[in-house]
């Protein structure tokens, strides 16, 4: 669960339920009270109703961790982490990264590294668009070793360079989710 939207969904299905939560982050809820299989089942159908999916499985949960902090720590922190992309996961979700890239790519078909690419130059497109900070400043921000791996990266992505996308001024950019 991403958005606030989705955990709101989620608290109003349970509170539909009369079951009794504590947190409600990150793809996972706490759950006050043991759940009947009959409760779990009309859970997953509520759920299942907005477009969410109950997830008893601990592998796809770890994914959905995964993707989760990927896009907090791109999109919703001031400045990236100063240490390694594998080493903050690793920290973060308490597993192996070996085992984590591993369990990711299996189920994605693609690796960590370039989910997390493709964030970053969403991320760039967002800040390109804002107009508050100069290339030099975004690739600073973002962690990128040269305005020119930045730039390299990007066309590589989307095609354009940043200066020609910014002169397009593209809004169309990609929801998170859809990444």
């Amino acid at each position: 669960m991403v958005s606030i939207r989705c955990k709101m969904v989620v608290k109003s299905e349970l509170e539909k339920l009369g079951l009794h939560y504590g947190t409600v982050d990150l793809g996972e809820v706490e759950v006050k009270e043991d759940i009947t299989p009959e409760q779990r089942e009309h859970l997953r159908k509520l759920l299942l109703k907005s477009g969410l999916e109950l997830m008893d499985d601990k592998k796809p949960m770890l994914i959905e961790k995964i993707k989760n902090v990927i896009v907090e720590m791109i999109h919703y922190s001031d400045e990236l982490p100063k240490v390694k992309n594998s080493e903050f996961l690793s920290n973060k979700l308490h597993h192996d990264y070996t085992y984590l890239a591993n369990l990711f790519s299996e189920a994605t078909g693609t690796t960590i590294e370039h989910y997390i690419i493709l964030h970053k130059i969403e991320r760039v497109k967002e800040l390109l668009l804002y107009d508050e900070l100069n290339l030099t400043e975004i690739s600073y921000k973002l962690n990128y070793s040269s305005v020119a791996h930045l730039s390299n990266q990007f066309k590589k992505v989307t095609g354009l360079t940043p200066s020609f996308f910014k002169q397009l001024k593209i809004k169309r950019r990609n929801s998170l989710e859809n990444l």
